[in-house]
């Protein structure tokens, strides 16, 4: 085919695209399941319901194929564990009794059966559920989901293509199950896999399917030469099935690399790549293969992770180099449209100057319609979005919102100096023990606590002005009241003043900032039915005056005993925002830890003596190529330190992360000089003490004993069980003892009996210590 036919050809689809209803229609009817509001055909039939407003609108935008198979109760890819019949041996009499209630069990856990550990997907903020394996697993079909779904849009009349977790990603995501050898490798299963996901495509053939797509986002990080030979071998043998659609096997967050030209040779009908700036070498690494002949290209040059509106003239250069490089070149996103909000249009409180700046899912669609339009028919056909699109980039460039000469004197001055605690953390440990007076193993809570529907009634009444300012921060008062209270009951050593005020740990600080916009309806799925509203990081950012002291200073109030400050730390503030794209992150992120600075440092003068600096996106964060990931890794920490040094040596500095694979950062870690640091460790069994100790991590440290991820109570003894192991890894002296996160998902009677527990776990194996 000619470069000019494969123009002619070009056709536009998405690789998937949100879940949750405008109003969050999803979240609403499983949680209503969960609490038995909500029977399982109503739950069914709302799910049935957005998967098909979603391809109506898609269908509508002009979409010409649209995605089957991503929508998830809760996570595709333990949805891809059910279709493979890999179910942990604890949870399958839960899902031969009813199979909806056993899917639930598996993301959440029961009171007496743990769930599967969670992790985040790639550098995203989107949580997956980590399939567990094992020697003698045993793989079988289960395409029920996957053919019932395509069913429903060819019934519609809609042009299909289901999309599933590749057989290479869903080994390499995997962990040894518990009780297997750590050195375990899933993907010497590969071979026991590949039968299965051929009979799955077999049954989608059968089912009406023309395409397949095979989602692989683990190829574009470093792979052994066996991991590529392992790519290879699948895709010859799936591809060697005569009984199955076309094959689309799609990467994307970054580039292929060396698994490009395995991918480019294997015996499959197309490929789907990512041709946005982070993955840009895609386009001369598949130059230098030669091209695809023969085949099909999806070409994703519209960015599915941020919100801005694309430069439709530069995707159009990149897509017209596209051709001649495949028999037929269609458009797409870099990605499924998961990972950013719905509708910007529902956006009313947004300047309509700044608005124009912005591309959410819905718009997003429409920019890769544009776009497949202008590369099929001509960019006449498309000069008027073109004229208005090179306006929208003007004014955003333009604009005073992005750059105050002020910030940017300040973070040019910063040296080395300010970035350093002035001791050593030997001699601050000592100065921090004799100010603080806290026992062996000391015990605290993360920093939220539940936000129960009274707290979220009352933000929203103040939000409609039913309740004035006074009334609001009356019952802030009293739950900030409740918290403490509780605490000193309960027995814990350092408290925490539950963040009440705090509608996110990300957006409440982002309101208070200058250069962050909110928003009202930019709902994100961050795990199961956990959304978030990630703020907009689009200008330079100081902060006009302090954000925490207050409260804190008034639970301090309350107590002798030290209540920690809390801040988000300025990765995670970048991390959970969808951030500019004008200028290094390096350079945004000085600026909002110089802004932090601030805050720790009056909170310090306002007699805090703990502060808490939350960098749980440090890991996320981390480049997928080793290659890039040292000078992510030097602004980051730098960040992080440039904002908690400014203190005295007995001030004790805390940061948390959690569910994310820490091995890689464990040095990253030790540059944070944090004084302390707690981990999720729960669901992972204690592994991130090991990777600590196998480090020589010299500080203290508190691996989570509590999973608040689920609604299960963790017994004293489970508690103390962990506590144990992770004393095996970690010096009495430096163990801390705490849940794995905040308690803001959690109810309130989950939460005492948890923190009693947890207390009581402490105190027993501090007497078991104190005996030995």
């Amino acid at each position: 085919m000619t470069a000019k036919s494969a123009a002619a050809a070009a056709r536009s689809t998405v690789y998937g695209y949100p879940r949750q209803g405008r109003g969050r229609e999803l979240k609403k009817a499983i949680e209503g399941y969960w609490k038995g509001r909500v029977d399982a055909d109503a739950l069914r039939a709302t799910a049935t319901e957005l998967r098909r407003a979603n391809w109506r609108h898609l269908t509508d935008a002009g979409i010409h194929e649209v995605p089957t198979g991503d929508f998830s109760y809760y996570d595709h890819v333990l949805d891809t564990s059910v279709m493979v019949g890999a179910i942990p041996e604890r949870h399958r009499a839960a899902v031969e009794l009813d199979a909806l209630d056993g899917y639930f069990a598996m993301a959440r856990g029961t009171q007496d059966v743990a769930p599967l550990e969670m992790t985040k997907w790639f550098d995203t903020n989107y949580h997956y559920l980590v399939p567990e394996l094992a020697p003698d697993t045993v793989f079988t079909a289960d395409s029920t989901k996957q053919v019932a779904e395509l069913r429903e849009a060819l019934a519609l009349g809609l042009n299909p293509r289901p999309v599933l977790v590749g057989p290479v990603t869903y080994l390499l995501l995997a962990k040894p199950a518990p009780g297997v050898p750590a050195d375990f490798d899933p993907l010497t299963l590969l071979d026991r896999l590949l039968p299965v996901y051929a009979e799955v495509l077999a049954d989608l053939r059968a089912a009406g399917a023309e395409w397949a797509q095979l989602d692989e986002p683990a190829l574009v990080q470093d792979r052994t030469p066996a991991e590529l030979n392992a790519a290879a071998r699948a895709y010859r043998d799936l591809g060697g099935v005569t009984d199955r659609p076309k094959l689309l096997v799609a990467s994307y967050f970054d580039r292929l690399g060396d698994a490009l030209p395995v991918l480019a040779k294997a015996p499959v009908e197309g490929l789907a790549l990512d041709f946005t700036e982070s993955a840009a070498a895609n386009l001369d690494a598949l130059a230098a293969v030669g091209g695809l002949p023969g085949k099909r290209l999806v070409a994703g040059v519209v960015n599915g992770r941020n919100v801005w509106v694309n430069d439709l003239t530069k995707s159009l250069a990149t897509l017209g180099t596209l051709l001649g490089l495949a028999d037929r070149v269609d458009v797409a996103g870099s990605c499924s449209l998961l990972h950013v909000p719905l509708d910007a249009a529902a956006e009313r409180e947004i300047e309509p100057q700044i608005l124009r700046w912005l591309a959410f899912a819905r718009q997003k669609t429409s920019e890769i319609v544009t776009l497949a339009k202008g590369l099929a028919q001509g960019t006449d056909t498309i000069a008027a979005e073109l004229a208005a699109n090179r306006a929208d980039l003007a004014s955003r460039a333009g604009s005073s919102l992005t750059r105050d000469p002020a910030v940017r004197a300040r973070a040019a001055t910063v040296t080395d100096a300010d970035a350093r605690r002035a001791q050593p953390y030997a001699e601050r440990s000592v100065a921090q023990r004799a100010h603080l007076g806290l026992p062996s193993l000391p015990t605290t809570a993360i920093g939220s606590f539940p936000q129960t529907a009274e707290l979220r009634t009352a933000r929203a009444d103040l939000r409609a002005r039913r309740i004035d300012t006074a009334g609001y921060e009356e019952r802030i008062r009293a739950e900030i009241q409740e918290v403490i209270a509780f605490q000193e009951k309960t027995g814990l050593d350092v408290l925490v003043h539950g963040e009440p005020e705090r509608n996110d740990m990300v957006q409440y600080f982002a309101e208070q900032l200058t250069g962050y916009l909110a928003t009202q309806h930019g709902w994100v799925q961050s795990y199961g039915t956990r959304y978030v509203r990630p703020p907009i990081l689009a200008g330079d950012i100081s902060r006009p005056e302090p954000m925490t002291v207050r409260w804190t200073t008034y639970a301090q109030s309350l107590t002798s005993r030290p209540v920690k400050g809390m801040l988000t730390g300025p990765v995670t503030m970048l991390a959970w925002s969808f951030v500019r794209d004008d200028q290094p992150l390096g350079d945004t992120a000085r600026q909002v830890a110089l802004a932090l600075r601030d805050e720790v440092n009056d909170l310090e003068a306002a007699g805090t003596s703990v502060v808490q600096v939350d960098e749980p996106a440090l890991r996320e964060t981390l480049p997928l190529r080793a290659a890039d990931r040292a000078a992510y890794l030097a602004w980051a920490t730098e960040s992080f330190r440039l904002t908690t040094a400014g203190v005295r040596p007995d001030t004790q500095i805390h940061t948390h992360m959690c569910y994310a694979e820490f091995g890689d950062i464990v040095q990253a870690i030790d540059d944070l000089d944090a004084d302390v640091i707690s981990l999720e460790a729960a669901r992972s069994h204690m592994q991130v003490a090991r990777e600590l100790a196998g480090h020589g991590y010299p500080r203290e440290a508190g691996p989570g004993v509590y999973d608040i991820h689920s609604p299960r109570v963790p017994s004293a003894d489970e508690a103390a069980a962990l506590l144990r192991k992770g004393l095996e890894a970690i010096p009495a002296e430096r163990l801390w003892v705490n849940p794995d996160c905040g308690l803001k998902t959690r109810g309130w009677p989950e939460t005492r009996a948890s923190l009693d527990n947890l207390v009581a776990a402490a105190r027993t194996v501090r007497t078991e210590l104190a005996g030995s």
